[in-house]
């Protein structure tokens, strides 16, 4: 979320003209992916060329989405009619302005800025100094490796008033472009993390490139490095003041000395200062590029004033990153090392260095791809055969052209082919047992299907939420809403079986307007995960008002006697509270009737502490259109029993009557709020706009053994299950304890294994289900889909005679969440 700016300041900080519209419009947001667009209404939508899409060609569809506000080409022309409140802004080139938008913004932000440079390790050097900072400081991080001539921009739109520090990477690739990074960054504080021969055939040499990615510390006030890189070291002391270098080395002499000593899991780093004084780290790991990684970051945190008591906790609670360097369990005892994402020969090193760290197995096997973007071609196969050969690699396999420079160094012990996937086709998991295989290569090789090939699947169960998804169903929603209307997202009972905290959070940052849950204990579970929005509590009970006093949570009152319970608990604590009104206009559940208006209304004047913020009813039947007359019966009746209250109230409480299927049927009821439940997570009640939402869960599990049985043999308990051919089940790890309902038995349910379905055989267990494989390519250890974007939750429920909304809130807790962006 940028400071806001007005569409008219825009203009002038882009050096733009208005194509059409007008000058009022205030953002909030800017966004260049159309399927990202948090809040359309204050979003500027920047129209990006890149090698594979033109944005221009999104903006009717995210002009459909609510998006008012365009950055275009100034020769735009927008396909079809304009509305008169479409901003378009018109500039010679939209990434530019992108960038000065993002240089205006990064000028507003006073606290320290840390910039990142280097071939290798700036994302994990970035990560890991943002959860040390963390400690005591509010942090602004790039996300993800947005370090490129967008990614920047992104970034920097990423920090707000609130930040106290802000880390970001800078990545180049050719000359010039940090030129354009460093305009826009500006860092008080930089980190020279190495240099390698990544991107290197773009410069005239390894000097020319270290030269352009020091353009970034033109103006930093401090410089980190280490000593041991002595070409940045030599570099640096030739072109900038001493005053402004941070060295730390291996050895004495330096800013910091830290010597290591590995243990069997960990490491310790004892630190020594100029001044003699000493201080020890431990930190849970072995192999040489994360231990230089995490110095590179405690140099860092020391140079920001953070005490090392501090920064050790900051050690202590390191979260995994997504590193380029991952150990995977393999196929038949083998282990693998990851590192699909590697091109140079500096991280070719740091991957043999991990190697070498890991735990002796039978043999060491590596199989890599062309060096792309290495520069000197034969200097660097040299030094690759060289490296083979100091860690005594047992057998390579190599893909590509240059990479068989290497055959007649390796003789035997090497063989070569020309694609992925001629190596996929001659690779079997057979060939490797105890076996230690490092997989390196760079991207376009693809090699993650090696990977995926040669690892171990792991048997288990996981619910996998797609933030992405979930985000693309509230933007839907809120494209049926008018501007000012606000929204309730119900997250009761485990966010339909989501996980309450991490979508309630994920909400928070979409500007959602209140939370509901069932009981106060879940509000009180959102609080203590650091919920601050409004959370309205549909069950409270009169034991846990002082929970819903200290937490700031806000009862539905749905009766005389309770109003009356939590008035006089409110006025002997001389404390005032918000509350929910709870009108029944037909559902027959809980709430205040019609006939109950004028004793309510004495019940308000006797108890002025209870400010009441809402008034809201439930429709009984607004996912059918059968029930459409008594859904307008009921509304009806909610606004004159609206009328009635809010004749002696004195002021106006929100009202709100749709749910998700009402806001699709009765958009002309939405009020001053809706309630948003299972549409959120990419179920459309009423049937009308399936195929415009996501499916937002995706749960899987695995194939633990398969079984070959013949006609006549019967499966599981109460040999419910008959074979009626020869053939074989599969028995997965999932049952009714997950959450997996015991009316998928016997045929009613089915998952999908390599995208063909497979029915229940037998009954449900508890912890397992068995499942009809009988014709199917499938062997254990396979993937199989309980429900997801493949498999209706409609359809699944339809077949055992319930609703949706059931099997979403059975998942059971002991199942694995899992949360990605696509």
């Amino acid at each position: 979320m940028i400071q806001s700016l007005t569409a008219f300041q825009i203009r002038e900080i882009v050096d733009g003209q208005f194509l059409t519209g007008h000058q009022e419009a205030l953002i909030h947001f800017i966004s260049i992916d159309s399927r990202n667009i948090i809040q359309p209404e204050t979003t500027l939508f920047v129209a990006l060329k890149g090698a594979k899409f033109d944005g221009h060609h999104f903006i009717p569809v995210v002009a459909e989405e609510g998006v008012r506000c365009f950055l275009v080409q100034k020769d735009y022309l927008f396909e079809g009619k304009v509305e008169s409140e479409l901003v378009l802004i018109g500039v010679e080139n939209p990434l530019q302005a992108l960038q000065s938008i993002a240089t205006y913004q990064r000028n507003l932000f006073d606290s320290p800025l840390v910039g990142i440079t280097g071939s290798n390790g700036k994302t994990i050097v970035k990560e890991w100094l943002g959860q040390i900072l963390g400690q005591k400081y509010a942090v602004a991080k790039s996300p993800k490796s947005y370090n490129s001539q967008v990614g920047v921009p992104l970034s920097i739109f990423g920090i707000s008033p609130y930040h106290q520090v802000a880390v970001l990477e800078a990545g180049i690739s050719k000359p010039d472009e940090m030129q354009r990074l460093v305009k826009m960054l500006r860092p008080n504080l930089g980190i020279f993390t190495n240099i390698g021969t990544a991107h290197e055939e773009g410069f005239k040499s390894l000097g020319h490139k270290l030269e352009e990615k020091a353009r970034l510390f033109t103006d930093c006030k401090l410089i980190i490095y280490r000593k041991e890189h002595g070409q940045i070291h030599q570099f640096l002391r030739t072109n900038f003041d001493d005053k402004r270098l941070v060295a730390w080395s291996d050895y004495p002499g330096v800013d910091y000395t830290f010597s290591v000593k590995k243990e069997q899991e960990r490491s310790k780093i004892l630190l020594m200062k100029p001044d003699l004084s000493v201080f020890t780290f431990s930190v849970p790991f072995t192999d040489e590029a994360s231990l230089e990684n995490v110095r590179h970051a405690i140099a860092a945190a020391l140079v920001l004033e953070l005490d090392p008591a501090t920064i050790q906790l900051g050690l202590d609670h390191l979260k995994a990153v997504d590193m380029r360097l991952t150990l995977k369990p393999g196929a038949n005892e083998s282990l693998i090392i990851d590192d699909t994402y590697n091109n140079d020969l500096a991280g070719l090193r740091l991957a043999m260095d991990f190697m070498a760290a890991q735990r002796p197995k039978k043999r060491k096997i590596l199989i890599i791809s062309d060096l792309l973007q290495i520069g000197d071609i034969e200097e660097v196969y040299r030094e690759v055969g060289q490296l083979i050969h100091f860690h005594g690699i047992d057998k390579v396999i190599g893909v590509g052209n240059e990479i068989q420079m290497l055959k007649n160094d390796l003789g035997d012990k090497a063989e070569f082919y020309a694609d992925t996937e001629t190596l996929l086709n001659n690779l079997l998991t057979n060939d490797f047992e105890n076996d230690l295989i490092m997989v390196t290569g760079a991207r376009k090789f693809g090699f993650e299907a090696v990977v995926n090939l040669l690892q171990q699947r792991i048997h288990g169960t996981t619910l996998e939420i797609n933030i992405n998804a979930l985000t693309h169903n509230y933007n839907f929603y809120k494209t049926k809403l008018l501007p000012n209307t606000k929204v309730m997202v119900m997250v009761k009972a485990f966010a339909y079986g989501g996980g309450a905290a991490e979508i309630a959070n994920h909400l928070q940052q979409l500007k959602a307007n209140y939370l509901a849950v069932a009981y106060t204990d879940e509000g009180v579970a959102l609080r203590e995960q650091g919920i601050v929005m409004p959370i309205m509590v549909l069950n409270p009970f009169q034991e846990s008002f002082f929970l819903l006093e200290r937490f700031n949570l806000e009862p539905v009152v749905y009766s005389l006697s309770f109003y009356h319970q939590i008035g006089r608990y409110c006025k002997n604590r001389g404390c005032t509270m918000n509350i929910h009104l709870d009108m029944d206009t037909g559902m027959h559940r809980l709430g205040f009737e019609l006939r109950h208006m004028s004793e309510l209304l004495d019940m308000v004047s006797e108890y002025p502490e209870l400010k009441i913020s809402s008034v809201y009813t439930h429709l009984a039947g607004a996912d059918e259109e059968v029930h459409q007359d008594y859904s307008l019966h009921q509304l009806e009746m909610f606004l004159l029993m609206y009328d009635k209250l809010t004749e002696k109230l004195g002021y106006f409480p929100l009202r709100h009557a749709l749910n998700s299927a009402g806001i699709i049927r009765f958009p002309e009821y939405q009020m001053e709020m809706v309630r948003l439940g299972i549409g959120l997570y990419g179920v459309e009640v009423s049937g009308k706009h399936d195929a415009q939402l996501k499916s937002v869960s995706t749960l899987k599990t695995t194939i633990s053994q398969i079984k070959t049985l013949d006609a006549g043999d019967t499966v599981g308990y109460g040999r419910k299950g008959i074979m009626h051919a020869d053939g074989q089940i599969a028995t997965i790890a999932i049952g009714y304890a997950d959450g997996y309902d015991r009316r998928f038995s016997n045929g009613r349910g089915y998952v999908l294994i390599n995208g063909i379905k497979a029915p229940v055989i037998g009954n449900v267990c508890m912890d397992m289900t068995m499942i009809d494989i009988s014709g199917m390519d499938a062997k254990e250890g396979d993937e199989v889909i309980i429900y997801g974007p493949n498999i209706s939750l409609k359809e699944l429920a339809n077949r055992i005679g319930t609703i949706p909304y059931e099997l979403l809130t059975n998942i059971s807790s002991r199942v694995k969440r899992v949360y990605y962006l696509d």
